[in-house]
C-alpha cells in the first residue's frame, strides 16, 4: 500500500468512527472530523501532510501525491 491510499484510508477511517462518537458520545467529536477535511484540503493544494512525512520515514513506498 502506498502513502497515498494509507492516507485515504486512514482519514476516512478517522471520520467515520468520530461520525460514530458525534452519535453515541457527543457532538464535539465533529470538530475533529472538521480537523481531518481541513487538513485533507490543505494537503491538495499545498502536498503537506505530517501523516504521509510518518509514513515517509517509516520506509512507506511513496505515491504519485506525496512523494
Amino acid at each position: 500500500m502506498t502513502i497515498d491510499r494509507f492516507v485515504m484510508a486512514f482519514a476516512g477511517t478517522v471520520i467515520l468512527v468520530t461520525l460514530a462518537l458525534s452519535q453515541l458520545h457527543s457532538i464535539y467529536w465533529l470538530w475533529f472530523t472538521a480537523f481531518v477535511g481541513f487538513n485533507l484540503l490543505q494537503s491538495a493544494f499545498t502536498g503537506f501532510c505530517p501523516l504521509a512525512i510518518i509514513l515517509k520515514k517509516l520506509g512507506v513506498t511513496p505515491g504519485q501525491a506525496f512523494g
